[in-house]
């Protein structure tokens, strides 16, 4: 299971969140594992029987106001109901000054308490956006990612079938390279993926025979971009007379990664084979299909229609005795 620390939280986000530390230290007895945030209302109230106490609880005014109407021993007991878990730290948003009960049982349970100017719906929002970031399933898949027309077109094929040099052919002609040889691949909320390049290969191309070339400082910034969503994965394989291949296109062949599926299109390489304008096509094609017209389904609905045209012609003509 993936986690993160609270001191980590802090060091990535503290002034886009304008964090402040309200506790000795950062350090707590439980990582942050969870995308999700909890508001404890109810369990400061009295009800605990589903306290989510995995999650980041977030003190917004509801909860700071009912914390005022209460004694000093109620806002004890109160507090206390919360820390009979073990919690991985608390925020107090809109800047509000939190009870000192709160700080001091937090200070007792080893729990780090922050705060932030930010109001509490927009905070939840960000905070959130973050999270999932940190915890979205990750893959890595040797290929090239390149944006053609805007559709992310994933190059896989085995080990020097060309796909680093039909990307850098593809940006030789005005397409923008998003990641080669690594492609690191995220799944964002359940249904997209999104690729990126690793830090050190980040605009960089390898050519057998050439090395490593830089393609922002050769092509410039319009060359490349930082991530891209995976839309269709391109698989380049040598050319086999014994196995077929697809060609009419009426069924969509389809792949998995991270549990998402997106088209495949598998293409048989032969030599003087222009793979660069078949890639073009590829993401013209798939656009019109995204605006619903499938161009090999169109093809065989006319062809079945002129076949019964022409069945009724050749029965018009049989039974024509005049």
């Amino acid at each position: 299971m993936r986690s993160i620390t609270i001191s980590k939280l802090y060091e990535d986000r503290h002034e886009d969140f304008q964090l402040e530390v309200l506790s000795d230290s950062l350090e707590s007895k439980r990582e942050i594992t969870v995308s999700d945030i909890n508001r404890p209302g109810l369990a400061l109230a009295g009800f605990v029987e589903n306290f989510l106490d995995e999650r980041i609880q977030i003190l917004g005014q509801t909860e700071v106001l009912y914390l005022k109407t209460l004694s000093a021993k109620g806002k004890r007991e109160s507090i206390g109901r919360i820390f009979q878990f073990t919690l991985p730290c608390i925020i107090v948003a809109k800047g509000l000054e939190p009870p000192g009960e709160l700080l001091e049982l937090a200070r007792e349970h080893t729990v780090p308490v922050l705060r932030t100017p930010l109001s509490t719906t927009p905070f939840i929002h960000e905070l959130t956006a973050y999270l999932d970031v940190v915890f979205a399933p990750q893959t890595v898949v040797h290929g090239s990612l390149v944006d053609v027309y805007g559709v992310g077109l994933l190059f896989t094929g085995r080990s020097s079938v060309g796909k680093s040099e039909c990307a850098l052919d593809l940006v030789e002609r005005g397409h923008r390279l998003v990641a080669d040889d690594v492609v690191n691949v995220t799944r964002r909320h359940e249904k997209f993926l999104i690729g990126t390049s690793s830090e050190i290969l980040r605009h960089r191309i390898e050519i057998r025979g050439l090395g490593i070339i830089d393609v922002k400082s050769i092509f410039g910034i319009r060359s490349v971009r930082l991530q891209k969503r995976v839309e269709v994965e391109v698989k380049l394989q040598d050319w086999s007379e014994t196995e077929d291949c697809d060609r009419i296109g009426l069924e969509d062949r389809m792949t998995e990664i991270l549990g998402v599926e997106i088209p495949i299109v598998i293409v048989p390489i032969i030599p003087g084979k222009n793979i660069t304008v078949i890639a073009e096509v590829i993401a013209l094609n798939h656009l019109v299909k995204a605006y619903g017209y499938h161009p090999a389904r169109e093809f065989d609905e006319k062809l079945m229609q002129a076949i019964h045209r022409k069945r009724l012609q050749d029965r018009l003509v049989r039974d024509d005795w005049e």
